[in-house]
């Protein structure tokens, strides 16, 4: 009889390290749990896996969840174990609900196997076991281990949020016993409203909305957040994360000074690890904290939501710890079995686009180039375009993160990019289309302000074209959730001059003012048939000529009342432009 299949996805295997000269390292492999064995594979990118190692579950003794505050070397956080033939398999899941998965079925599948009585909650490293500190790899384990599927108790994954105006909130679950979390450490309370947490005892969820904190019963309290790491000295910071080499990758640490706190981050620009003291100051008789710009904020948690979506001063944007699309994850997750690839459409800078066919529909299929972009940054114009549904942007169906490097599945544009469809076109469209054109992109602009959502890269090269000639707003790999309308970008951040307002050029700052600016170059763009703005000048003659209050001349085809408009979105001062919301009314009176 052949073996089921019961799951098969791609997570991360940390060497078995059968000798102690081994190496220790991370690699992403394919595992697949059939009802013999547990497998794992080498993708190769055209080429079929590798398979490199096989484990029968008949050998298998022990799946457990791995509980550490040990911060993870690796991208994927949330680790599980299978002990097998006296060896430690540890993988690393993408998300809690994937290692729940994972282990349940494990569990499942073993349960009648000679079965370890106790097993070993932390890893083994540095020649002992972290969770009980015996030197001998095979030591007995220190804690009960449970057969049942459902005897696995984790801390569920904090959802990502947008709320920060509130960090507590009291109330009680709708069902007794629904709700319940094990603590996976000790935590002594910082605050005078934290609530103490004993290692394995069980709370009663009260709240989880918030990104940073989690509120369980027990006289209302406060859970430790992921990226605190208290005993971490700077020496340690900068190792784990430079290890790790993620560009925004963080953690917050205590001060060598008592009471402080210091956050330390990774940028690959000039590869190292920049520290930043949480300062705090007395404001209107309640303390405030903030980092390397005075934006001020009740709490220390605000401070970290606030740094994600905003640089603002600091060397990169943190970066979550962890990337994977929000909600139900299931819902995105494409197959790459079900995609059949096709001819390339077109490449850019960080990728390329091959049409395709999914599930009978024909598809465009965007791909990361080698070392263009890192997985992270894509990863987040999918959680990006997760978030957004109008008909004037381009459609994301979901994410084959499976493959390697991992793509976007997006609503297939026939007619292409809107500049190059310009100029295939060059004296066959109306001023009357090209206007529908500039009222399409308005409309969607208008949508992204209204949630507080700025582009970053507007042109017309990023606009794509229907097989009904209608213009789409696409490519949100530099767009920003951005809840005070400025998001100011690290140093060394690449942006397009000839597109970019003077406030973007001289300091880096970036909202929706600044998108105005380059959708009045997108206008002109078309209006001129896809000619390149300032197509005669080098970006540094664009950068003066702008200061001295030059503007670019009205196109042959724009009527003067739209020239005027154009001319509105080049005002020196951000404040003096309109919205897109404004811009749309005034577009349609033209």
């Amino acid at each position: 009889m052949d073996a089921m299949l019961i799951l098969k996805g791609t997570m991360i295997k940390k060497s078995q390290q059968r000798r102690r000269t081994s190496p220790c390292n991370y690699k992403e492999r394919l595992f697949i749990l059939d009802t013999r064995s547990l497998s794992y594979l080498e993708r190769r990118p055209g080429k079929k896996p590798i398979l490199k190692g096989c484990i029968q579950l008949s050998n298998i003794r022990c799946a457990e969840i791995v509980c550490s505050s040990i911060p993870i070397p690796c991208t994927n956080k949330y680790p599980f174990q299978v002990f097998h033939d006296n060896l430690h398999l540890y993988i690393f899941a993408p998300d809690n609900y994937c290692r729940q998965r994972w282990v349940r079925a494990l569990k499942e599948e073993i349960r009648l196997n000679n079965l370890v009585v106790k097993y070993h909650p932390n890893f083994w490293m540095y020649g002992r076991w972290q969770c009980c500190h015996q030197t001998e790899k095979l030591a007995a384990g220190c804690k009960e281990y449970s057969p049942e599927p459902n005897g696995t108790k984790v801390l569920p994954e904090v959802p990502e949020s947008k709320n920060t105006d509130r960090l507590v909130r009291t109330g009680s679950p709708d069902n007794e016993g629904e709700g319940l979390v094990v603590a996976l450490q000790d935590y002594t309370p910082q605050g005078h409203s934290d609530l103490p947490l004993k290692a394995d005892q069980e709370y009663t969820m009260i709240d989880s909305s918030h990104p940073e904190w989690w509120i369980i019963q027990d006289n209302m309290g406060l859970f430790i957040p992921s990226w605190y790491n208290k005993d971490v000295t700077r020496l340690q910071a900068e190792e784990l994360l430079m290890t790790e080499g993620r560009e925004g990758g963080f953690m917050v640490r205590d001060s060598r000074h008592a009471g402080f706190y210091t956050v330390s981050v990774f940028t690959k620009a000039n590869p190292r690890v920049k520290h930043y003291q949480i300062k705090v100051i007395v404001a209107g008789g309640e303390q405030r904290f903030y980092l390397a710009e005075k934006h001020l904020f009740n709490n220390i948690p605000q401070v970290i939501t606030y740094h994600k979506l905003n640089a603002a001063g600091l060397i990169t944007r943190l970066r979550s710890r962890s990337y994977f699309l929000p909600g139900n994850a299931d819902r995105w997750e494409v197959d790459p079995e079900e995609l059949v690839l096709g001819e390339e459409l077109g490449s850019g800078q960080f990728g390329m686009v091959l049409e395709a066919r999914w599930r009978e529909k024909r598809v465009a299929v965007k791909m990361v180039k080698e070392e263009a972009m890192s997985e992270d940054e894509f990863i987040e114009e999918a959680q990006v375009l997760t978030k957004l549904s109008h008909c004037k942007l381009v459609k994301l169906y979901g994410v084959c993160s499976q493959r390697n490097p991992p793509c976007l599945v997006l609503e297939l544009m026939e007619n292409g990019c809107l500049s190059d469809y310009l100029r295939a076109r060059k004296g066959q469209l109306s001023p009357a289309t090209m206007l529908v054109m500039c009222l399409d992109v308005s409309e969607a602009m208008a949508y992204l302000e209204s949630l507080k959502i700025i582009h970053r890269d507007l042109a017309a090269r990023n606009c794509l074209v229907s097989k009904n000639n209608e213009v789409k707003v696409s490519d949100f790999g530099m767009a920003r959730y951005v809840p005070d309308d400025l998001y100011t970008c690290s140093m060394g951040s690449k942006f397009s001059i000839k597109w970019s307002a003077p406030e973007v050029i001289k300091y880096s700052k970036f909202s929706s003012k600044s998108d105005i600016w380059s959708f009045g170059v997108l206008m002109w763009e078309v209006f001129s048939e896809g000619r390149m703005p300032y197509e005669h000048n080098t970006n540094t003659e664009v950068v003066e000529a702008l200061a001295t209050g030059l503007r670019l001349p009205r196109p042959r085809l724009a009527p003067d009342a739209l020239y005027l408009l154009m001319e509105g979105c080049w005002r020196q001062k951000p404040g003096d432009r309109p919205s897109f919301a404004v811009l749309l009314h005034e577009l349609a009176s033209v």
